[in-house]
């Protein structure tokens, strides 16, 4: 009896952890309360940080969702990457009609990543785990190769189209191969307020408030996945979250929540795209609060189920904030340290648009309330599962496992960091050590560098170019060593590809 109990012991301890990484979309470095947010409750996220490892050097690998998505999933950076752009793959049609695409699947989703692609999902797919993306996709339109179930997920459950998600009350999400048909109805992205109405009156806005709340729906797809689970299989979950990605809709009581905070507000009517919303700032904090209750409650099932000591949990944010669709980044904020601002977040390689809040938890693993200024990139994330999981990669990546980072041991910061991204007026931007080079307008021929010194001026504010030319030669080389011609047009620089 002794010799059997023993056993299983044993083969318990060696099951790899399991892994769920969030990805947040549009969260600002500075939205989170243990990033210095001083409006928004973040309790459970916070608590998520206390129990783990905050990175304060952390960045997305684009500024917006589907580049950014193709580096995390493929340990590929920007100047190779398939994907280094938003490609809505308009050759198909009228992609931007919602009623077409509801009428037509194939009008759907963006250009696809090819069939063969090395994936994190694939990758821990081939290390034994079961895998399970949930939220929002972006890297294959439906009936193409680059769907979730043939790029290493054994479950897919959300948005497979980006601009679906433009509305966080869909008609149908996807389940698998398949269209989930919700209790919705067809409100179009971008509807404005009926003509005559009272924009003070909450009335108004019932249009945008339907029955099937998306982040809702999916959270309980992700609650019955875990609930599958058992500890003698590892598990890998994706849950791409869309919030709190505008339109501005959240659940009326925590929308209510923050209107009682924040007092009374001038309404947003729509002037910057997406839909109207009554009370725009509650309902952008609202978003986030909602999101952080999931986590806590995702946590508190882990626990439950007696998973969450054997689990490491990443949650992170795709990029910076936002500056359309009602959202007040300044207000709140958002940007933390970091310039957020129309031209400095989302959309722009400046830290704004790029640096994300990232924090690890992993019981007995990670220190507790441990702090990292280790400079990392979402393309450093599949080494790092890879070694987490105990898998030998057996693709090239540009990127380097930071689990030595996790487990506290001394790491050195990667000698540079590198971004491309072609929209615009095309931007290309390096790091290396305290030094951070940008240059815009790319795309029509290029200016110049720009150069800054995070560490005195992380605003970056004082460009120092002309003092530093050798900086702006190791640069050069660096661009000149990791550039590779993009096969979409659309993606291409003037000065580097002759086009």
């Amino acid at each position: 009896m002794f010799l059997v109990a023993a056993c299983q012991q044993e083969k318990q301890e060696v099951v790899p952890p399991n892994i769920i990484y969030i990805l947040a979309d549009d969260l600002g470095y500075g939205d989170l309360g243990c990033y210095g947010q001083e409006k928004i409750e973040t309790p459970h996220i916070d608590a998520l940080a206390a129990s783990g490892m905050m990175f304060t050097q952390h960045y997305s690998g684009a500024p917006v969702c589907a580049p950014a998505r193709a580096v995390l999933l493929t340990g590929q950076h920007s100047g190779h990457s398939q994907v280094r752009g938003n490609d809505e793959w308009a050759s198909r049609g009228d992609v931007w009609d919602y009623y077409a695409m509801l009428a037509d699947s194939t009008l759907e989703g963006q250009r696809p990543i090819a069939t063969g692609t090395v994936t994190i999902g694939s990758m821990l797919q081939g290390a034994g785990y079961t895998t399970a993306v949930v939220g929002k996709w972006g890297l294959g339109a439906p009936h193409t190769e680059g769907v979730p179930n043939q790029q290493g997920f054994d479950y897919f459950f959300g948005y497979n189209c980006q601009r679906q998600a433009h509305t966080l009350y869909p008609v149908h999400l996807w389940e698998n191969d398949h269209r989930v048909y919700f209790n919705n109805d067809t409100i179009a992205p971008n509807k404005k307020l009926a003509e005559g109405a009272d924009p003070y009156e909450l009335e108004s806005y019932s249009d945008y408030f339907l029955t099937d709340y998306a982040p809702e729906v999916m959270f309980d797809r992700i609650t019955n996945f875990v609930d599958e689970q058992s500890s003698e299989k590892p598990f890998f979950l994706y849950w791409a979250t869309p919030i709190p990605h505008v339109p501005l809709q959240a659940p009326e009581k925590w929308i209510d929540h923050y209107v009682e905070k924040f007092g009374d507000e001038e309404p947003y009517l729509g002037e910057r795209s997406y839909f109207p919303s009554r009370n725009p700032r509650a309902t952008y904090a609202a978003m986030v609060s909602y999101m952080d209750e999931q986590v806590g409650e995702l946590v508190a099932q882990l626990k439950r189920k007696g998973l969450y000591e054997n689990t490491l949990i990443i949650f992170t944010s795709d990029n910076g904030p936002t500056f359309n669709g009602g959202t007040d980044s300044p207000w709140f904020n958002s940007g933390g340290k970091f310039r957020e601002e129309m031209g400095y977040g989302k959309g722009f390689l400046y830290e704004g648009g790029i640096r994300v809040p990232m924090i690890a938890s992993w019981p007995g693993k990670i220190k507790q309330g441990s702090v990292s200024d280790h400079a990392s990139v979402f393309y450093d994330v599949m080494p790092t599962l890879a070694e987490v999981a105990g898998k030998s990669l057996e693709t090239a990546t540009d990127g380097t496992s930071f689990y030595p980072t996790l487990l506290g041991h001394g790491q050195a910061h990667p000698e540079f960091l590198y971004w491309e991204f072609p929209s615009y007026g095309g931007q290309i931007a390096v790091r290396m050590g305290d030094w951070k080079a940008l240059k815009l307008d790319v795309q029509k021929g290029g200016s110049s560098w720009l150069l800054f010194d995070l560490k005195s001026d992380p605003l970056e504010m004082h460009d120092v170019a002309e003092e530093n030319p050798e900086v702006l030669k190791k640069v050069n080389e660096i661009v000149a060593r990791e550039h590779t011609t993009s096969p979409n047009e659309r993606w291409r620089f003037e000065e580097l590809d002759g086009v």
